[in-house]
This record gives structure tokens, C-alpha cells and sequence, in this order.
């Protein structure tokens, strides 16, 4: 009996002492420069996004906070890079909606969207919008449905490309109201936002970047595929509204950090995070890019990338959609 309790008390004691240095360590976090990585390009909102919040973070640590791009392979490169990196906080990850669908649309993906990341905080959202060329003719998201009962495989809308977020939002829709319309995939949204001006499609599925063509008249807004109202297009309905209910579909973005990080470190950037979200300069700027700051916990973080997993799989394989 001695023996065992001399034994537990041993370690308990080594216990304590882990505990300890894990919360020493995330006390000093960060001590040194801290990488955040996003799976995509120079340019674009992605790196927009990433430059608001590395910059504040780097001003709330005094450390500076470096954007490090990784793009290709549908941002399955940038998410396995962060996947292999160590896991001590100093490499974060910028993921966004595509990272909870790339399994679905890939062979040989090396990483599990949701296991192979310690989730730190969402970041921010924002709608998808259906919007049509004035030579349509159509002003509600009603006009367009009851056209392609009537004339089906006929209307073609745009989007960014195959799989991407945009593509998977109308899908969902067409799935639910039961129509069918001709999808034209593009290599990225200027090329689609090029089309639909052009009137090359009356239709198209942009993202939030292209509200000054919808407030300009260019373009007309049929609907957002938010849960609520889009505070910038008040007037514009939602899709749920329309009689889908319980639909959403919206471009997000979330910090990530490798599976194995700390807890008290991953808590420190999430408050760290939650804070910067706070900050008026940041709100500003997030929302001249049509965002909305949407802090979490890493909780709620990891309960929603397993939902929008299970979802997206869903809409993928429903509507059988391949990439090559």
C-alpha cells in the first residue's frame, strides 16, 4: 500500500510538473516571430484577410506575425503543410469553407480536416450572392426558379469553379427547389465576373467582394445564402426565406493550429484573437471587404468544421461533382 501511494503521489507530482510547463509556456507564448499560413496566392481576399488580423495580432504580442502562402492543390498544400508543422503555435493556419470540402472533391488527401488540426477561433463570414445581369430581365430569385421549371437545362449561371463554394451554394439550392440550370465554371471570379457582365450568362454566383457591382446597378442581388439578412444588401432575401429552410451556405474563414498544440497556448491566441475582433480598425476593414468578425470558441470551432465536413460531403456526392 505504501509502494502504491508513493507511486501516486510520484505521478501526480510529474503531472503537476507537465501542467506546469504547459502553462508557463503559453504564458510566454509568443516569444518569438509566428507564422500564418494561407493556402492560396499573393493577392485576392484570402491574403486581405490575413493581413488585417496578422497585422493586430503582431500588435498585441509584439512579435511579428508573417503571412507565408502556400497555394495549389485546392488548398490541400497550404492545410498539410500546417497538418506536418509542429505543434507549438507558432504556425497557424488561415482555413476557409474549402478546407471542409477538399477530402470530398480529392484523391490522396494526407490530412483530416478536423482531426489533424487543433481549432482556435473562427474568424469571419459572409454571404454568397445569386445575382443576375439586368438583360435577364429578373428581379426575384422567384423569377429565375419559375423560368427553369419551365424551360429546364436552359439558364446558365457562372461561378468560380468546379467545387469551389459558390458552385456548392447553388447546388444546394437547385437540389432543394428542384430545377436545373447549366452551370459555366470559370478559373477563379474575375473570369466569372467578366461573363455575367459581358452577359455571357445572365446569371452568376459571386462572393462578398462583388457588392460595389450590386450597389452600382451592374448587377442585380436575387439573394444571399446567409442564415439572416446581409447587413450591407438589407433588401435582398435570403434563400431560407424563400422556402428553404434551414439553408446556409456562406464563405468563412478560421484559424487553425496543428493537431497537439497545447491547450493553454491554443487558448491564448483564441483570446488573443477575440480581442483583435473587437478592435474598430479591424471590424472597418473586414467589412469594406463584405466580412463580418465571427470569433468562437475552440469548441464551437471544432463542432462546426465537423457539421460543414458532413454537409458538403453530402451536396458533393448528391450532386456528383468530380474535379480532375
Amino acid at each position: 500500500m505504501n509502494r502504491l501511494w508513493k507511486m501516486a503521489s510520484i505521478l501526480g507530482l510529474a503531472l503537476s510538473l507537465i501542467a506546469g510547463a504547459g502553462i508557463a509556456a503559453a504564458q510566454e507564448f509568443p516569444n518569438k516571430l509566428v507564422n500564418l499560413v494561407i493556402p492560396y496566392p499573393p493577392g485576392g481576399s484570402a491574403e486581405a484577410q490575413a493581413r488585417i488580423i496578422a497585422q493586430k495580432l503582431g500588435e498585441l504580442w509584439n512579435q511579428p506575425v508573417v503571412i507565408i502562402n502556400k497555394p495549389g492543390g485546392g488548398t490541400t498544400i497550404g492545410a498539410a503543410f500546417v497538418a506536418k508543422s509542429a505543434p507549438d503555435g507558432y504556425t497557424l493556419y488561415l482555413a476557409s469553407t474549402s478546407h471542409t470540402f477538399s477530402a470530398s472533391l480529392y484523391k490522396n488527401v494526407t490530412y483530416d480536416a478536423v482531426k489533424s488540426f487543433a481549432p482556435v477561433s473562427r474568424y469571419a463570414t459572409s454571404p454568397i450572392m445569386i445575382v443576375a445581369h439586368p438583360s435577364a430581365g429578373v428581379s426575384t430569385l422567384k423569377e429565375l426558379v419559375d423560368l427553369a421549371k419551365a424551360k429546364p437545362d436552359t439558364y446558365a449561371y457562372a461561378s468560380t469553379s468546379t467545387g469551389a463554394s459558390p458552385h456548392l451554394a447553388m447546388e444546394m439550392f437547385v437540389s432543394a427547389v428542384g430545377i436545373k440550370l447549366v452551370h459555366v465554371p470559370y478559373k477563379g471570379q474575375g473570369p466569372a465576373v467578366v461573363a455575367i457582365l459581358g452577359a455571357q450568362t445572365p446569371y452568376a454566383v459571386l462572393d462578398a467582394t462583388t457588392l460595389p457591382l450590386v450597389q452600382s446597378g451592374k448587377l442585380k442581388a436575387l439573394a444571399v445564402t446567409s442564415p439572416q439578412r446581409w447587413a450591407q444588401l438589407p433588401n435582398v432575401p435570403t434563400i431560407a426565406e424563400f422556402g428553404v429552410p434551414g439553408y446556409e451556405c456562406i464563405n468563412w474563414s478560421s484559424i487553425l493550429a496543428p493537431a497537439g498544440t497545447p491547450r493553454e497556448i491554443v487558448r491564448r491566441i483564441n483570446a488573443t484573437v477575440a480581442n483583435a475582433l473587437k478592435s474598430p480598425d479591424v471590424k472597418q476593414r473586414l467589412n469594406s471587404q463584405g466580412f463580418e468578425p465571427s470569433p468562437s470558441t475552440p469548441e464551437e470551432l471544432e463542432s462546426f468544421l465537423a457539421a460543414e465536413v458532413k454537409k458538403y460531403a453530402k451536396v458533393i456526392a448528391d450532386a456528383g461533382i468530380k474535379v480532375d
